[in-house]
């Protein structure tokens, strides 16, 4: 991922502008209210997001904002902002939808594989390279094009959340994730998405690790091993 935010003063606090930080207060809520089904790791997993978003927001944090970028994914933006103001996410789609012409949407890798560079593209809102300045959380979204197939990866020493906003997704073949649906994936876990076929997807994401590993990771897709002959 190219250091877009790096090299720049802080040109404001979080304070100044209300609009991201009405943002991070609906990602707060979110993760305070979305279902943790029984699952004890995902309520702790939710518990720390909160704890670290609510720790970060008491300090004001420095906001780089860089000139807005669109990536060919984008044309199916509205439908799925759209879609998540019909849903219980409706806050956070909404406060999405208040600073759509601002965000910087990109790949995060060095050569996207032949046919997804039109049908997905992600947007960090916090983090080490910004915008909002973190060091160990990462908050964005991430936008898929209908039938698309989003090769198996996984995250070292990250642990990672997605809560759907609006379509839907499958993860690994097993289930369908519908708009209020969260899945965590733990550090090291193989997971490879696919959207539904009519609709696009929007998802919120949430990065949990140390400062290390969220500034030095490398976005890679695993690849299938070969079969002996």
């Amino acid at each position: 991922m190219a250091d877009v935010f790096d090299n720049s003063p802080p040109q404001f606090r979080l304070g100044q502008l209300p609009e991201w930080s009405y943002l991070l207060r609906e990602f707060y809520q979110l993760y305070r209210y979305s279902s943790a089904g029984g699952s004890s790791c995902i309520r702790s997993h939710q518990k720390e997001v909160r704890h670290r978003l609510s720790r970060l927001l008491n300090h004001d944090p420095s906001i780089n904002l860089v000139q807005a970028l669109e990536k060919p994914v984008c044309a199916h933006l509205s439908r799925a902002l759209d879609l998540g103001l019909s849903q219980p996410t409706a806050p956070i789609t909404r406060a999405i939808e208040r600073i759509r012409d601002q965000l910087y949407w990109e790949y995060g890798y060095c050569k996207v594989p032949p046919g997804l560079s039109n049908k997905y593209a992600f947007s960090q809102f916090l983090g080490p390279k910004g915008p909002i300045l973190a060091e160990d959380i990462i908050l964005g979204v991430v936008l898929f094009a209908p039938g698309t197939t989003y090769p198996t990866h996984s995250h070292q020493s990250i642990t990672e959340s997605y809560i759907c906003l609006s379509g839907s997704i499958s993860e690994n073949d097993v289930g369908v994730y519908a708009p209020g649906s969260l899945i965590l994936n733990p550090p090291e876990h193989p997971h490879r998405i696919t959207s539904d076929d009519r609709e696009p997807c929007l998802l919120a994401y949430a990065w949990v690790g140390t400062p290390e590993a969220l500034v030095g990771q490398e976005m890679t897709f695993s690849r299938p091993k070969r079969r002996k002959p």
